[in-house]
């Protein structure tokens, strides 16, 4: 069910964004825009706006229930009696703890569904070197090349390239574009037999300006031979209107897709090679989170035996499917005199965006791959937070200084 559209205005430093939307409801959940997003300056010359989540842990920390329950409701509005294989597909690097979550969901309903996520990492192990599947380009974004690998294991391949459905999973989107680069991407690299492609993000900004979904939009016009459908919290349209004599600006060199100097080590398998179970290696990583906390609390005298009251776990990049279990878990099994902690879930990024609108703060650092790039984390204070767990899925040296030197934060890093 869909609610009367509005409209609102977003005034920016460089333009202001008119925007046209309507919030969607199924089994009673409806979310407002102020649920929903905040709005921020992007750095970057191609695009001047950011739409920034408040439900996806990426740029505002945010309790893993929410997170949660927005993966849920949107895997929610996928249809049943889909045809199969289907294969879920998130976008890097945003979007790529989001697709675990609405995979997650959808194995309820299709327990078979493989989960595949593109990359900006390169992958050069030597059991992996000659695994690139195919490329595709996200024309607005700081990093537009995406890489996506195929999987060593036969029987695996051979279900990726039979998929018939194909979810897209995204946080946002604005154009279009994307998605048809995706599908035709996947398409030339062997997916033939694909009969569906499902949109599915939290806010969808490409429809028609008459705000129907039935319109008759460029997405599917583009896309022959399948039947398209798109599902989303929120909806609407965007028009952008530059200020008078914007200062110019200078975005920070992020848009690579090379290996950097320090490897990568076991992680999980949460989508960056196809995989049928994202959840695999969380036991694992919660022991090892456990073992390394205990070695820490020791040295923090602060704690005074106590569990921190407030605990903030950032994922890195790409690396957020497992610190996101880390932090849910946290926060269901954690208890201070029978009241649960305050854990809120965040993550690092390569992305840069200015200060203003939903930027409160910004910190920013070298990347722990060694790509001698500049990383950053937003609306973190560290001094707010009584345990700062950083989670990489690099070694605990690869963390810049700045982090090493926080006595309130626990580097967690990879099994090397």
């Amino acid at each position: 069910m869909s609610a009367k559209p509005q409209s609102t205005t977003i005034t920016l430093p460089r333009g202001k964004l008119d925007l046209t939307y309507q919030t969607h409801s199924k089994n009673d959940n409806t979310y407002q825009l102020e649920d929903l997003l905040g709005f921020a300056q992007r750095i970057n010359p191609k695009r001047a706006f950011l739409f920034v989540s408040k439900v996806l842990g990426r740029h505002i920390p945010v309790a893993p229930s929410i997170m949660r329950s927005a993966f849920t409701d949107l895997a929610n509005l996928v249809p049943d009696n889909l045809p199969e294989p289907i294969l879920v597909i998130g976008m890097a690097e945003t979007a790529v703890g989001l697709s675990a979550g609405v995979h997650q969901a959808l194995q309820t309903r299709y327990p078979d569904t493989l989960l595949l996520n593109s990359t900006r990492h390169a992958q050069h192990n030597e059991s992996n070197q000659e695994a690139l599947f195919t490329t595709f380009s996200e024309d607005h974004s700081h990093a537009s090349q995406h890489l996506i690998y195929q999987s060593s294991d036969k029987n695996r391949q051979t279900q990726l390239l039979a998929s018939k459905t194909l979810i897209m999973v995204d946080d946002e989107a604005s154009t279009g574009n994307t998605c048809v680069n995706v599908v035709t991407a996947l398409r030339d690299a062997g997916l033939s037999q694909l009969q569906q492609v499902h949109l599915t993000t939290l806010v969808d900004w490409s429809l028609a300006k008459d705000n129907t979904d039935n319109a008759d939009d460029s997405i599917s016009s583009r896309l022959p031979n399948i039947e398209f459908q798109r599902h989303h919290l929120l909806s609407g349209a965007w028009q952008w209107t530059d200020a008078p004599n914007p200062e110019p600006i200078t975005m920070p060199a992020v848009d690579t897709t090379e290996a950097g100097t320090q490897p990568v080590g076991a992680t999980g398998n949460w989508g960056r090679f196809p995989t049928p179970d994202s959840t695999g290696g969380f036991a694992d990583y919660l022991k090892r989170f456990q073992q390394a906390f205990a070695g820490f609390s020791e040295q923090a005298t602060f704690y005074k035996g106590k569990l921190p009251k407030r605990m903030l776990v950032l994922g890195s990049n790409e690396f957020v499917w497992l610190p996101f279990l880390l932090a849910e878990w946290l926060e269901q099994n954690t208890t201070i005199n029978n009241e649960k902690h305050s854990v809120k879930f965040s993550a690092l990024t390569r992305s840069p965006i200015a200060l203003g609108g939903a930027i409160n703060t910004m910190l920013s650092f070298s990347d722990n791959y060694g790509l001698g790039m500049t990383n950053f984390v937003y609306n973190v204070e560290p001094d707010d937070w009584d345990l700062i767990v950083l989670c990489v899925e690099t070694s605990n040296d690869s963390v810049d200084p700045m982090w090493q030197d926080l006595d309130n934060v626990l580097v967690i890093g990879a099994n090397l």
